[in-house]
């Protein structure tokens, strides 16, 4: 294993922790080529658990033999591991790193919508979530609730992202997911039901025994400020909401999606 010392913050050897986009890590052009961070030990275990590929770590010099040990053993000899003096690492990265390890890795071959959904009988549909926190808070309670895959609108945020990888503690590793490049009313072609979480005057409480009844459903959440398009309710099977009190008519989209992924649970 190559340790490698780091003085200089504009080192070019170490640009993928610092200077390069998230555009420019994920590589629209050429997907295979793409690149994403992770950011701590506990994350980035599950994320060799998960079977991704790690291309080289950076890391506080203490850490080498200490919460890192165990990572770098499972790496590849050949990748490199860059470490400095914690200033330096804060400088180079922008923020301290509080977990003192961070690894790049490859990303995945991008699988479609019919793979991911394939032998699934609940899956999440996110149509243009933005928010990093809210990708990865939706990701912790798909894979703890039993969501079987997530879909994401183009619109929405890259489940790889930094943030959103580092909220969903490694959950995004855990839980299929496909980018959804046509219309949410094409699921009915992978044999699933839709149901769109909204406020209309036709939606039925979330707990509605048809609903938790549906063998395969694709639970369909919307933006975090105007929640879902009037074209996309009008083309699902069902339309839910979650029965509120004090007046209170919506629920952030991560809250919201964490009550609807228990009651609209597969039996």
């Amino acid at each position: 294993m190559a340790i490698i010392e780091i003085n200089s913050t504009t080192d070019p050897a170490v640009a993928v922790y610092a200077t390069l986009t998230e555009a420019q890590l994920r590589n629209r052009l050429e997907p295979e080529k793409g690149i994403f961070i992770v950011e701590s030990p506990k994350v980035i275990r599950v994320a060799l658990d998960a079977g991704y590929e790690p291309l080289s770590l950076l890391c506080e010099r203490r850490h080498i033999t200490g919460d890192a040990a165990d990572i770098i053993a499972r790496c590849p000899e050949d990748i490199p591991v860059y470490t400095g003096d914690r200033d330096v690492l804060a400088t180079l990265t922008g923020y301290t790193l509080t977990r003192g390890v961070l690894c790049a890795m490859r990303r995945p071959r991008p699988k479609t919508a019919g793979e991911v959904c394939s032998e699934a009988r609940r899956v999440a549909v996110l149509d243009g979530v933005v928010d990093t926190t809210n990708i990865g808070a939706i990701f912790r309670s798909a894979a703890a609730l039993g969501i079987d895959a997530v879909l994401l609108t183009p619109t929405s945020c890259d489940p790889l992202n930094r943030r959103a990888v580092r909220v969903s503690m490694g959950s995004v590793f855990l839980v299929p997911w496909a980018w959804l490049d046509a219309p949410v009313a094409s699921l009915g072609k992978l044999g699933l039901r839709t149901v769109a979480m909204a406020l209309t005057d036709d939606s039925v409480p979330i707990d509605h025994p048809a609903l938790a009844a549906e063998p395969r459903l694709a639970i369909v959440m919307g933006t975090e400020g105007d929640g879902l398009a009037r074209e996309v309710i009008a083309s699902t099977d069902w339309v839910a909401r979650i029965p509120m009190a004090h007046g209170v008519d919506s629920l952030n989209v991560a809250a919201a999606s964490a009550l609807a992924f228990w009651e609209l649970r597969a039996r």
